[in-house]
């Protein structure tokens, strides 16, 4: 069985992390995927502090085992949020889309461990120094707001940049993603796009039949533009805002454009305006599991890599 620090550090069995996925993660599926022995994690998303109170509570009724929250420190209730996980002691915070340094004080205060997703090294080395108890390099591989560099690059550089431990994200769906993130010097691995077809996600179905369906060039990145790029899977919405992003429309019209496009395509299942975020490697999932199916899959697929690892040398 692999075990890594990450195990000990966090009181899991498996090192992976179910990623925070907007109107997705909630606390059934969070639940599920600590039950099974990874750390599940709920979306904090935009929503207000009653919302993740209740989820949470859902989570809780699932698994007695350690769940995170992800913050998205750019949304409107952010420091009602912050308060909120103080008060109810998480084990662990994911963060993103900007630096949580505001909020680490207070967290760390309350006994949570703080693990946000980064892009860059520049960004790892301020949660570091913030306290961070571990940081996530994504790569450019990865569903939904994206940065600039691929997780083959990223993840090494983060590695020699911190002395934290570091999970890969981005490109990672079975179990040579994994063996290669432990290559690349990670600990462990955050996925999304792999859980959007666990069975305890709640996610439309059309969202589920789109990434069963897609192939290795199904995705698209767009909203470069603007600052903050997102990679979803190509439909009759983001062609269009692909078209619109280089075309003369004003910056406002563009975000007007994506508003409420992701609800539509989780909630509501609009296969044609509803935005579908999933990472390249959705060309790669292509069946439904429970979440500790696709956890025990993935590991023991892991296991078998990373024992013939040497059979090129001589």
């Amino acid at each position: 069985m692999i075990k890594t620090p990450l195990c000990d550090l966090l009181g899991i069995e498996y090192p992976i992390f179910q990623g925070g996925m907007a109107w997705i993660s909630d606390g059934k599926l969070a639940g599920a995927v600590s039950e099974a022995g990874g750390l599940g994690i709920i979306s904090a998303m935009n929503a207000d502090a009653d919302y993740l109170r209740e989820q949470i509570k859902i989570a809780r009724e699932i698994t007695k085992k350690p769940f995170g929250v992800n913050v998205m420190l750019m949304s409107p209730h952010v420091a009602e949020v912050a308060q909120v996980l103080a008060e109810e002691k998480v084990a662990v915070i994911t963060t993103g889309a900007g630096n949580p340094a505001k909020y680490m004080p207070m967290w760390l205060e309350a006994g949570i461990k703080v693990i946000p997703v980064v892009a860059s090294t520049g960004m790892a080395k301020l949660c570091q120094k913030a306290g961070a108890t571990a940081v996530i390099a994504e790569g450019n591989e990865s569903g939904g707001h994206i940065g600039e560099t691929n997780t083959l690059p990223l993840v090494p550089q983060v590695v020699d940049t911190v002395d934290i431990p570091v999970l890969a994200a981005g490109g990672i769906a079975d179990g040579r993603g994994v063996a290669a993130a432990f290559m690349l010097g990670a600990v462990g691995v955050q996925l999304g796009t792999r859980f959007l077809v666990a069975k305890e996600c709640g996610v439309h179905e059309n969202y589920k039949k789109k990434v069963l369906k897609a192939g290795d060039r199904s995705t698209i990145s767009t909203g470069k533009r603007l600052g903050h790029p997102v990679r979803s899977i190509e439909n009759q919405f983001s062609k269009g805002y692909f078209k619109a992003e280089y075309s003369t429309m004003p910056d406002d019209e563009l975000e007007q454009l994506a508003a409420g496009a992701l609800y539509k395509a989780a909630i509501l299942g609009d296969e044609k305006q509803g935005c579908f975020l999933a990472g390249q490697v959705a060309g790669m999932v292509n069946k439904e599991q429970t979440s500790e199916e696709i956890i025990k899959e993935i590991f023991a697929e892991a296991e078998e890599v990373l024992k013939g690892a040497t059979k090129w040398l001589i």
